[in-house]
């Protein structure tokens, strides 16, 4: 097993170091998909399925990674926020801010199969656990968490948290957590009982901790702390609170803390490569190597737009998409022109 281990830390070391080499990240490919972006817009890869998932206004636009194309939409999806993929399932359920619901749509035909009205209000995460093949949903103005069958649609459960919910994350073994955003805390939820445990302290330097994603292998959850809580209270550029927090998933022990850019909204990571992603409002995306489980560094910060907080990583291809859309001329509120940004090692496509 150490030998593997071993073997495993000396791939991903190797995959850094070409990127490093090839002159890292850079925009390969805008991928214009029209109309206007939501704040809260947010998207979810599915790599066995080839398949980009961007929520957007009332609707999912669906691209297909490999040509960069978009192939399609999820209708009637009013006030979407987030997407979840069950690709054994051939499923996709969403997060549907007004009527408080879930829509359940076919992976493939994208043709909607049923929906699930959800026990709170204002939902915003959702994510599958594959370990008991539910669907949790965290409504954002009743702090719970609605759960359902992935496969019937029905509920089974309603969490109480502790907090406002935001990002949240599964180990596929049984275990969820989401951050408590308002209050520095991450709750560590059994998927199988439905009970939550004591909250583990973020870590962030005070409250609003928003981002999150998991190493599953390892045992690592990256939060990434948001003092300026969604809009930009301080000029862009490094501060003592603009931080990720890496925690352990079997404890909540703080292993580390690396700087990143203000104001982000998603992280990912990408097992193969060993690297974190914080895509971070101010205007870049802050890219993180993981040089052992406890040991990490940023490995480059990368220039995107301005508002440019939410991304999704292709762990097959290591290129991340960054959507997001122009300024609101008015100054309130997204602008038009909504589109997807691809940043990869490769050769840049012509615009």
């Amino acid at each position: 097993m150490k030998t593997l281990l071993a073997c495993f830390a000396v791939m991903m070391s190797a995959v850094a170091t070409a990127i490093a080499a090839a002159g890292g990240y850079h925009l390969l490919q805008p991928i214009p998909v029209g109309g206007a972006g939501v704040v809260g817009v947010l998207c979810t890869m599915d790599s066995a399925g080839r398949r980009l998932y961007v929520s957007h206004n009332t609707q999912v636009d669906v691209i297909d990674v490999d040509s960069g194309k978009v192939v399609g939409k999820v209708d009637k999806t009013p006030g979407v926020r987030a997407v979840a993929v069950a690709s054994e399932l051939g499923r996709g359920f969403t997060a549907n801010g007004q009527g408080a619901l879930s829509t359940i749509f076919d992976l493939k035909t994208l043709a909607r199969i049923g929906e699930v009205k959800l026990t709170g209000e204002d939902p915003n995460a959702i994510i599958y656990d594959a370990a008991t093949r539910r669907v949790f949903v965290f409504n954002e103005d009743t702090n719970n968490a609605t759960v359902f069958d992935a496969n019937s649609g029905m509920v089974v459960g309603t969490i109480p948290l502790g907090g406002r919910p935001a990002f949240a994350a599964s180990d596929d073994k049984g275990h969820l957590f989401v951050n408590l955003i308002e209050k520095n805390l991450v709750q560590r939820i059994d998927s199988r009982n439905l009970s939550a445990g004591e909250p583990w302290p973020a870590g962030c330097g005070g409250p609003n901790n928003e981002t999150m994603a998991i190493d599953k292998n390892n045992g690592r959850l990256f939060v990434g702390c948001r003092p300026d809580f969604r809009r930009m209270l301080n000029p862009p550029g490094p501060r003592p609170d603009r931080i990720m927090v890496v925690l352990d998933t079997n404890n909540g022990r703080g292993i580390a803390t690396v700087p990143i850019g203000g104001n982000p909204d998603q992280a990912a990571f990408d097992p193969a490569a060993g690297l974190v992603f914080s895509a971070n409002g101010e205007g870049n995306v802050t890219v993180i190597r993981q040089e052992t489980a406890d040991k990490y560094s940023v490995l480059e910060t990368v220039a995107t737009e301005p508002g440019a907080a939410r991304l999704a990583v292709d762990p097959k291809t290591h290129k991340i998409f960054v959507p997001n859309n122009d300024p609101n001329p008015a100054g309130s509120g997204p602008g038009r022109n909504f589109r997807v940004l691809i940043l990869g090692m490769g050769e840049a496509l012509a615009r």
